[in-house]
């Protein structure tokens, strides 16, 4: 996934090796929560799962600007870099279809519509695809509601993990 222009506020860009940091640090802050609900979280491993699996073939920042980045923090201590409103993965997955991971916004832009206009651009191009999309989002996390609303359902599960699918339409 190159640059790609909405004009909704908000673009995605190819990252780069200079995001992982910032993404690794983004994935701390909004993970947190539901890991230590699940009584998972861990400082180090939190980061490196993000590093070890970093592929910038695949992995887009997601950028705001204008009104869409009202309340965005500034500084890399709050989870995001100077440009970094989020980021997403979406690779090819083992056995066909498409593999959705790393997909986290900034607190602050929670629940104001950025996450629904990402995923909708990235359902419809695979839609376009004809491929299959999964993910797996951690048990009582509140983005398991986001993905039901575009059509992900349950595929599998276990006490820590929900594996969901969306078949294209």
């Amino acid at each position: 996934m190159r640059a790609t222009r909405t004009g909704a506020g908000w673009a995605l860009r190819a990252a780069t090796a200079d995001d992982v940091e910032t993404i690794a640090e983004l994935r701390a802050v909004v993970m947190r929560p539901d890991l230590e609900r699940l009584g998972r979280y861990d400082e180090v491993r939190v980061r490196q799962r993000f590093r070890d699996s970093f592929s910038g073939a695949h992995t887009s920042v997601i950028t705001v600007e204008g009104d869409t980045a009202d309340g965005l923090p500034d500084d890399a201590a709050d989870g995001v870099g100077d440009d970094v409103a989020g980021c997403v993965t979406l690779r090819p997955a083992p056995g066909g279809g498409l593999l959705l991971e790393h997909f986290y916004l900034a607190p602050a832009l929670h629940g104001r519509g950025l996450g629904s206009a990402v995923l909708a651009e990235l359902l419809r191009r695979a839609d376009e695809r004809g491929d299959t999309v999964r993910l797996t989002v951690l048990q009582g996390s509140p983005a398991r509601r986001l993905y039901e609303r575009w059509g992900f359902v349950r595929e599998a599960e276990d006490p820590v993990d929900v594996l969901m699918v969306r078949t294209p339409r």
